[in-house]
């Protein structure tokens, strides 16, 4: 049985180096990511951590870092109990066309029997579609239905 990997291609009016510094800069990840802000140094092996409201949301380790071409970083989930699965991969591929951008995501190398790879294929399609309208319009989509109920468990 192979194992899932999840591939998500879209094309942004924007440059590569744009998109680029969007997925590895504090603030702009905050913005188009639901409020989750990347910190790295960005050196191959480096831990990267994701954080929303001050609690770490997503953890990996950097895999490959080649401005403004590709990123690549392993992913582990840090709530819904997914913090104790084995890392997955992900993997951004940058190209310049013409006048726009071809972004191509994959998430892969996912641990047998993972749990994450569901939650994976809702979320990228909407962090990802957050990041086009970040980079082409300055806007952000809103809502990120896993977190509709964070405040009433907060309550």
């Amino acid at each position: 049985m192979s194992k899932p990997n999840f591939v998500y291609v879209t094309y942004i009016a924007s440059t590569p180096d744009k998109v680029f510094k969007a997925l590895t800069d504090t603030d702009a990840t905050a913005r188009f990511w639901f409020g989750n802000g990347v910190t790295s140094d960005w050196k191959v092996g480096s831990p990267i951590a994701f954080h929303r409201n001050g609690q770490l949301s997503l953890s990996g380790k950097v895999l490959e870092y080649d401005p403004p071409r590709r990123l690549s970083y392993t992913f582990v989930p840090q709530k819904d109990g997914l913090y104790s699965e084995e890392p997955s991969r992900v993997v951004f591929e940058i190209e310049q066309q013409k006048g726009q951008v071809k972004l191509t995501m994959i998430h892969d190398d996912f641990p047998p029997n993972t749990k994450v790879f569901e939650k994976i294929s809702e979320g990228w399609p909407l962090v990802l579609s957050s990041l086009k309208s970040y980079l082409e319009m300055n806007r952000v989509v809103l809502h990120a239905p896993w977190y509709e109920n964070e405040g009433a468990a907060a309550s």
